[in-house]
């Protein structure tokens, strides 16, 4: 949560659960829980979501990720992330993705540039969630279309 406004009250986390399952039934993706593959231990999640607040790329399907601390740095987000993609751009038919963050969140951005994403500083945005003056507002945004994404792929063989 370094990056976020602030940790979440039990009954906002529980909102939030109930939130990303509406959204599963709506749009028929969402954010995944993530464990890992060794021991199934929950590690947190990676998904998709269509951002719910107006800003300058909208309409958009973000991809997004919130891996436990103690896990960072061992490629499970770029691991993950990259399955998302592959089913948002194969299975739900997405034709590009957005992902968001503070500037200063600089191991999400390098997860998004590993997974092919471009950033251009002219979409770059205020998060109309967060108040003027807030440390956090100021966001970067990058994104990826699906044709990107193939011929990375094919270039990955």
């Amino acid at each position: 949560m370094e990056f976020m406004p602030g940790c979440l009250t039990p009954e906002a986390s529980d909102e939030m659960m109930e939130r990303m399952q509406r959204h599963f039934t709506l749009h028929g993706f969402g954010l995944f829980a993530a464990e890992l593959r060794v021991d199934q231990s929950f590690l947190g999640f990676i998904g998709l979501s269509v951002p719910r607040f107006d800003a300058p790329f909208m309409p958009a399907v973000e991809i997004g990720w919130r891996i436990a601390a103690q896990h960072w740095g061992k490629g499970l987000a770029t691991e993950g992330a990259c399955e998302v993609l592959r089913f948002g751009f194969e299975s739900a038919g997405l034709d590009s993705v957005v992902s968001f963050t503070a500037p200063e969140n600089i191991r999400s951005i390098r997860v998004m540039v590993k997974l092919g994403m471009t950033h251009d500083a002219a979409d770059d945005f205020d998060h109309p969630n967060l108040p003027e003056g807030h440390a956090l507002r100021r966001h970067v945004l990058y994104r990826l279309h699906r044709k990107e994404w193939n011929q990375l792929r094919l270039l990955n063989r």
